[in-house]
């Protein structure tokens, strides 16, 4: 069994409209799927991606209206990279933050590879990475009617950033339980902090892990522009269940086998207390709505279907045909 990278990461955001607005127009995702968290059905689960949501491509937001900001710390995911073709797009995102003020740093070298790095408005931590020298897992292909030119677009998740007290433990379950490997010469230091960097399947910009060692830090207080988990692609439902045996045998709590319709997932946290979860490559988002108008209505799996009526009362209607 190999994990072959990222699947998707999912943040928090107290305004359901303003983070349409956000990630279509300024930052030129597709949404993919407009449904409900299934968790809690009264908020919506907003999905961004390329051109079709594949696997890898996947950003997605939980709406909490009321969320208190988030409050930055250890035991977090602290930052959520997105990948772009090249270096020149890195040229152009710099100047498309500066037309629309936005906080932004400037471009510099990570684990060998040009980023800049970014916050939405409501602080989420961002960080744009160049697939210039990338010789690992494909990007996708971003939306041809999205608002920033092709060439420039998001192609999918590059390194997610935990930071974390003590590294030790999440290696450990990185390494020994999960089957990361510590990619070598590739660790660096940022901010005067360490960071350790692991990949996994074919590795290169879609498959790592960067641990930021923080020892001094407050723990993480979540909130609207924080992570609540990542997602780690599995090949299909078969070899996600070869995954619950082996992470049942490890003495891990978890979920167990979880239906989302969309893909099929597993969820536990590691020593640190980061929500971890594994998720199948498919079905997919076009399992129930047309190719062409994805995210354009309010869509439901199955087993929700009945309550629509309910669901849709305690929502607030979201302008998504925009997108």
């Amino acid at each position: 069994m190999e994990l072959k990278g990222i699947h998707h990461l999912s943040a928090l955001t107290a305004n359901a409209d303003k983070n349409v607005e956000f990630y279509t127009e300024v930052m030129g995702m597709r949404l993919v799927k407009k449904t409900v968290n299934q968790d809690d059905v009264g908020v919506y689960h907003l999905f961004y991606g390329d051109e079709r949501g594949n696997p890898g491509t996947e950003l997605t937001f939980f709406e909490i209206p009321m969320a208190a900001p988030n409050h930055r710390g250890a035991s977090s995911i602290s930052g959520t990279s997105l990948r772009v073709r090249n270096d020149a797009a890195l040229g152009y995102w710099k100047k498309r933050f500066e037309e629309y003020e936005m906080a932004h740093e400037d471009i510099r070298i990570r684990a060998g590879r040009n980023t800049l790095a970014f916050e939405d408005f409501e602080g989420q931590r961002l960080v744009l990475v160049s697939d210039e020298n990338n010789t690992g897992v494909a990007g996708g292909v971003p939306w041809e009617q999205a608002s920033v030119p092709q060439e420039y677009g998001i192609i999918g998740l590059g390194p997610i950033y935990l930071t974390i007290r003590d590294p030790d433990p999440t290696a450990q379950i990185l390494t020994k339980v999960m089957g990361f490997r510590r990619k070598e010469n590739a660790d660096y230091t940022t901010d005067d902090s360490d960071v350790l960097v692991f990949e996994t399947g074919e590795g290169g910009t879609g498959a790592e892990v960067h641990i930021i060692k923080a020892p001094e830090l407050p723990f993480e207080r979540q909130g609207r522009g924080g992570v609540h988990h990542v997602a780690f692609r599995v090949e299909n439902e078969e070899e996600l269940k070869k995954w619950i045996n082996h992470i049942n045998d490890t003495g891990l709590s978890n979920s167990g086998f979880v239906e989302r319709y969309y893909f099929r997932s597993l969820y536990f946290r590691e020593p640190n207390g980061i929500l971890f979860e594994l998720a199948t490559d498919g079905p997919g988002f076009d399992t129930d709505e047309d190719l062409a108008h994805l995210g354009e209505s309010l869509a439901l799996p199955p087993y929700l279907e009945s309550q629509r009526e309910q669901i849709e009362a305690k929502l607030k209607p979201l302008d998504t045909k925009r997108s």
